[in-house]
């Protein structure tokens, strides 16, 4: 049976937040996988921080440095996949979709001030990693570089960049029960969100 959800909130919103809600005891539930593509096609995984949904819509919140490789990927190729999942309640959610880059030169984007806002939400320590020396190079010697001053928690630094996650398939396996539960999440044509039961 499919369903199909009213314009708003995505069907399968409900079932992440209730995870998210449900783990919130375990550390580490706020991070998940996020997998790029390399200029060369090949994968490149790596664990970022879930930092929230941009306002009451279905897109996620990620930050990264302009330095990192993914930037690199991303501008080649802005699809990518999140895979997260939840120990507690034995969930895991695959997100497929595409990366939106929100940087100092975007004053223009819909998200200019949703990064500001990221910025200012992040703690001390975060905001101090952005002015730290320049990553994936021979590591320095010199270890007052790594204990710079402290950035403006108003104003992001350039290196800031704001990672909007734009969801178009979603996968959520339960993992308890014999048989498992799936569920699979698909935009249509005109963009509503159709849920299908599947086989696990």
């Amino acid at each position: 049976m499919v369903l199909f959800a009213p314009e708003g909130l995505a069907l399968w919103r409900s079932p992440l937040s209730r995870a998210i809600h449900r783990n919130r005891s375990q550390a580490h539930h706020r991070f998940f996988q996020l997998a790029t593509v390399t200029p060369a096609g090949l994968p490149a995984n790596r664990t970022v921080v879930f930092r929230g949904f941009v306002d009451q819509t279905n897109r996620l919140k990620m930050i990264t440095d302009r330095r990192s490789e993914k930037i690199d990927h991303l501008t080649q190729n802005n699809r990518a996949e999140i895979a997260w999942y939840f120990t507690k309640t034995r969930e895991q959610f695959r997100l497929a979709g595409s990366v939106e880059t929100v940087t100092d030169q975007d004053v223009m984007s819909v998200f200019s001030e949703e990064r500001r806002r990221t910025w200012q939400n992040i703690s001390d320590n975060a905001r101090l990693q952005f002015v730290w020396p320049d990553p994936a190079i021979a590591r320095t010697s010199d270890l007052g570089k790594f204990s710079p001053p402290a950035p403006d928690p108003d104003y992001p630094v350039d290196n800031f960049v704001l990672l909007v996650f734009h969801p178009m398939q979603v996968d959520h396996l339960e993992l308890r029960g014999n048989p498992q539960n799936r569920w699979l999440y698909r935009q249509n044509e005109v963009g509503i969100w159709q849920k299908l039961a599947v086989n696990p």
